[in-house]
């Protein structure tokens, strides 16, 4: 935390105006004080206090000639002892992708140790529990608290947290809600560029495999399958979509379906690495090969893509470090609100990458009749 030098307005004997009550001494005017009566925020007094040279020189005047009026001196000791005492920060999760959580923790802990954060985790099981575990966090008082899918698109959730004052930061949610900080990336985009990437490859008909229903993202990245194979000239036939709930058991049924058509795809794009291997498998049962008898696609990239065989071809979600990414948001918004100033919730949306691997190759073709072909 940047340090600041203490400067005395005032002349000497000069008494302080009676201040709210607000400070951590009764009488003595706080940083809410200053900005009140320079008409400003209480981030524009903690910057000129702390030289920022972006600060105008009108706005600087202005909080130069409140903290003299009301003889301001920064309480040297409170912000010290505030940037040091540890920041409690609540996880509460309800995802059934281990894959997921676990990268996601990778995030948090990195992050935790970096800025001396303490993790209250808490898990809504069935996914219905969110309201208890939520009130519980508050009640115990943490000092902000982190939502991942599904969770991040509760309004209700949302709602609650806002209500109760509370710095939070969603991850990977559908439509940020602007009371809250949002880390996300553009699933409609990564869905619409490896699509486009299947179909470059000669895939014509490609199955896909929805996400749970209960996580916009399912949603977004089932647009941007739709559209690039709208756009690209694929089979748009209803027969190719089957309905995942993002776990692996999901994952086989849904491709039980697919891979059971008669005419079936010759590449299938799962929304998680989860289901995806789990499409692999059904693949490796039925005695095709993959990828020369099917492509197989997944999304995330997390450990399990690389543990499998063949690797899955996958879009990378940068999981881990859209976490860590979370935890700065919530320390900078905290830090603020503790030196009495005020930071509004980030929202960033970031890169993701297509990751090609072993899984994915081009339709293999063999004589059906004579002078044609048709994909196996």
């Amino acid at each position: 935390m940047t340090k600041i030098q203490a400067k005395a307005y005032g002349a000497p004997g000069e008494k302080a105006p009676q201040a709210s009550g607000r400070g951590d001494r009764p009488g003595v005017p706080t940083m809410s004080d200053v900005a009140k009566l320079a008409g400003v925020s209480p981030m524009t007094v903690s910057r000129v206090m702390n030289g920022d040279p972006n600060v105008r020189p009108a706005t600087r005047r202005k909080v130069d000639e409140a903290v003299a009026a009301l003889n301001y001196v920064p309480n040297q000791a409170a912000r010290r002892l505030a940037g040091a005492r540890a920041i409690r920060i609540g996880f509460l999760y309800s995802n059934p992708s281990a894959g997921y959580l676990s990268e996601f923790l990778v995030g948090l802990l990195n992050q935790a140790s970096i800025h001396n954060v303490q993790l209250v985790v808490e898990n809504c099981e069935d996914g219905h529990t969110w309201e208890a575990h939520s009130r519980r966090l508050i009640e115990n008082g943490v000092d902000g608290i982190i939502l991942p899918p599904p969770l991040c698109d509760t309004p209700e959730l949302i709602e609650l947290i806002a209500l109760a004052d509370m710095p939070a930061a969603t991850v990977a949610c559908g439509q940020p809600d602007p009371r809250v900080g949002a880390v996300s990336i553009d699933d409609y985009q990564a869905a619409y560029d490896m699509t486009s990437h299947l179909i470059s490859l000669g895939h014509h008909r490609i199955g896909f495999v929805i996400g749970h229903p209960n996580q916009t993202a399912s949603a977004r990245r089932l647009e941007g399958y739709k559209a690039a194979i709208a756009d690209k000239g694929g089979d748009a036939s209803p027969e190719l979509v089957a309905q995942g709930m993002f776990t692996y058991r999901s994952g086989l049924d849904a491709a039980e379906i697919l891979l059971g058509l008669e005419h079936r795809p010759t590449a299938v794009f799962a929304s998680n690495d989860d289901m995806a291997a789990a499409t692999v498998a059904i693949a490796h049962r039925l005695g095709l090969d993959v990828p020369g008898d099917l492509t197989v696609a997944g999304f995330d990239d997390t450990a399990l893509a690389t543990t499998i065989w063949p690797e899955l071809t996958t879009v990378r979600q940068p999981i881990a470090q859209m976490a860590e990414m979370a935890v700065q948001f919530l320390v900078r918004q905290i830090r603020a609100q503790r030196d009495g100033a005020v930071q509004a919730p980030e929202h960033i949306v970031m890169d993701f990458s297509l990751i090609r691997r072993q899984s994915d190759a081009a339709p293999r073709r063999r004589p059906k009749l004579a002078g044609k072909t048709v994909e196996a």
